[in-house]
């Protein structure tokens, strides 16, 4: 019995030591693969570094390229589209006009009574209109009559003391926002369709054209004043309710600015200059690119698999359509290579933007002692349970570098902008005020982004300089921007002033 009971202990104890040893291995290989992941994410925020002197160089470089795009055509990744706005509205404005903004699978047709400067915008209404998918692929004929004949029925339901002066046509502010190639401030022609629109006999022709003969088969009475994009429309909206306004920048799925250069200032306009001797520029700054921008490979990645390989860097660092996936490729890599979520890789995870901006700015802004909503987020979008509150910690600290990464750079880009107008210096005895009209999802419901974006202007601009700088935010520049522009380019201005 005794030797038995020696034997037992003996192969007792050699059991407990090999379980204690696999024990100690797994946290071995634990640790290991936790200072893997850690590794992985470390080395992607030193290759996505923003520190001043490389932002500095950034707001150089976007300078130089605005330099090269105004002196001719194709002289820069920057394209520095002329838009043909050369009056902003000043607030004096007065009477009935309407914008149409089109802009995705969704159309907004608004009517405005502006009051001039003591009253303003006295009334706005607005209906929206979804586009059936067919239309978004059949003619162009069909697609702008199903918008003229919504245009027109909204026309119907004016109020009393609503309709235009007698003799006088409505006049229409149009926000398109696709590629257009403007020839005056109400025509421009269609280079290509995105966003799922695919309507081949649209593209090259006078997308203007194409609505004004829509109207007149359905028998509506109305001119287009005015044909601009939604960053215009934001630039436009911001000058009517403050004249220091020069500049507008839209942060949202995708990102552009516009700004008021001198039309002396622009050598490759070659017509009449002017009287206002200012033009809006449309920078369609998302195609900057610069060697300094901090690119990683998940970057160079997600630019190659993406529709527009080699186009629109600069969006796809800091706007909202990519920062969630640039998020969700550095975690699969942790999956991949650190087992980060265990043995086995997500499957939901391998699913390109499956992550979306929006979940990132929610696991971002988590405050709970347990982080919940990051928990609550992967296991809902990515079926990933059971994380440990230091992997949600990680998470966390990944959503930080790729925001943070993306709203010092685009307080660069506008600080490379103020630089061109030459307001990033205080004048002797000058206080001029510069006021940037900020619009888009991102801006504004992303706080830790804005937050970021804002104290970097500071930190570039230095204190005396930045106090006269202003960051706005413009609401709705797509609609009640584009018909603000129809009342300053409206045809009866000239009447109304003799």
């Amino acid at each position: 019995m005794g030797k038995v009971t020696v034997g037992a202990a003996v192969v007792c104890a050699a059991a407990v030591c090999a379980a204690a040893a696999l024990v100690v291995r797994h946290r071995m290989r634990c640790s290991g693969k936790w200072a893997r992941a850690m590794a992985i994410l470390r080395e992607f925020e030193e290759k996505c570094g923003t520190p001043s002197g490389k932002l500095r160089q950034v707001a150089d470089a976007m300078t130089v390229e605005m330099h090269a795009g105004l002196a001719s055509e194709g002289g820069s990744k920057l394209k520095m589209l002329i838009s043909y706005v050369d009056n902003l509205p000043t607030g004096d404005e007065k009477g009935l006009f309407y914008a149409l903004d089109l802009g995705g699978t969704n159309f907004r047709v608004l009517r405005v009574v502006l009051g001039g400067k003591d009253d303003r915008v006295v009334k706005k209404e607005f209906e929206e209109v979804s586009i059936p998918p067919h239309l978004m692929t059949g003619s162009s004929d069909a697609l702008f009559d199903y918008i003229a004949e919504a245009l027109a029925k909204f026309v119907a339901k004016e109020g009393e003391g609503l309709h235009p002066s007698p003799g006088q046509q409505r006049e229409l502010g149009f926000t398109f926002s696709f590629p257009v190639r403007q020839t005056s401030i109400a025509s421009g022609n269609l280079i290509k369709w995105t966003k799922g629109f695919s309507i081949e006999d649209t593209v090259g022709q006078d997308v203007v054209g194409e609505l004004t003969k829509a109207m007149e088969r359905v028998g509506l009475d109305m001119r287009v004043a005015a044909l601009v994009n939604d960053t215009i429309g934001t630039l436009a909206g911001g000058r009517y309710c403050n004249q220091d306004v020069i500049a507008a920048v839209i942060l949202g799925t995708g990102t552009n600015a516009a700004y008021v250069e001198r039309a002396q200032a622009i050598p490759k306009w070659h017509g009449l200059l002017p009287k206002s001797g200012e033009m809006v520029i449309n920078m369609e700054w998302g195609n900057f690119r610069s060697s300094h921008l901090p690119l990683t490979e998940y970057d160079q990645a997600l630019d190659v698999e993406s529709l527009n390989p080699g186009e629109q860097i600069f969006e796809k660092i800091i706007s909202g359509m990519y920062l969630g996936e640039i998020v969700r490729r550095v975690l699969l890599r942790m999956a991949q290579e650190a087992d980060f979520f265990g043995d086995v890789v997500p499957p939901k995870l391998e699913i390109p933007f499956i992550l979306r901006t929006p979940h990132m700015s929610a696991m971002h802004h988590d405050t709970s002692s347990d982080l919940k909503v990051v928990g609550s987020k992967l296991k809902d979008i990515l079926e990933i349970s059971n994380t440990s509150l230091k992997m949600r910690k990680a998470i966390v600290n990944l959503c930080d570098i790729v925001a943070t990464r993306g709203a010092r750079l685009s307080a660069a880009g506008i600080v490379g902008i103020i630089k061109k107008l030459g307001r990033d210096t205080v004048r002797d005895g000058e206080k001029q005020k510069s006021v940037i009209a900020l619009d888009g999802g991102l801006f504004e419901h992303y706080t830790k982004f804005r937050i970021s974006m804002e104290s970097t202007l500071k930190e570039l601009l230095g204190e005396e300089v930045s106090e006269s700088i202003v960051v706005e935010h413009s609401n709705d520049g797509s609609g009640i921007g584009a018909a603000l522009l129809a009342a300053s380019h409206s045809q009866y201005l000239e009447v109304a002033e003799a």
